[in-house]
């Protein structure tokens, strides 16, 4: 039953999105100024070091034992990297994300078998890190908009698992 509240949300959210003017221009605005090479691999570090049973899909990635070796561990940045870069598409697609994060979907949903889960707290350290990164310009309102953006594509990336 859970799975099935879960998919009409995650529907819900993607399908009834609509965007103003001023969101619009928010993200635009919060995403032209985020450093994809910091911020990118701080969020996945993040997401590595505080929720370490995420750890599991990162196997291939070598010493994560500590929150120095997630650190300094070149992939974990590499990958950092990756994740961001693929959230470019969601700025530039603000219309169509579900469409546009379906392959991506079906990828951690049928063949990486990742926890739909982590895609929310992957979200949340995104936010913190930005949040950190920008101090006071990260204000509520920006925050808001952002963290709408941020549950979009949430609901996008899990699509494919209910």
């Amino acid at each position: 039953m859970l799975g099935i509240h879960a998919c009409r949300k995650s529907e819900e959210i993607i399908t009834m999105v609509e965007w103003s003017d001023s969101e619009r221009s928010t993200i635009a605005s919060v995403w032209g100024k985020v450093n994809v090479g910091e911020i990118g691999p701080q969020a996945l570090a993040r997401v590595l070091i505080v929720y370490p049973w995420t750890q599991r899909y990162f196997g291939s990635f070598g010493d994560l034992s500590t929150a120095a070796a997630v650190l300094g561990n070149p992939k974990v940045s590499d990958h950092g990297k990756t994740v961001l870069n693929a959230l470019d598409k969601a700025v530039q697609n603000l219309d169509s994300i579900k469409a546009t994060y379906s392959e991506l979907s079906q990828l951690h949903c049928e063949k990486l078998n990742v926890d739909p889960d982590n895609f929310r707290l992957l979200a949340d350290c995104l936010t913190i890190v930005i949040a950190t990164a920008f101090g006071s310009a990260f204000n509520p309102a920006v925050q808001a908009t952002w963290q709408k953006l941020l549950s979009v594509v949430v609901a996008a990336l899990t699509s494919r698992y209910f």
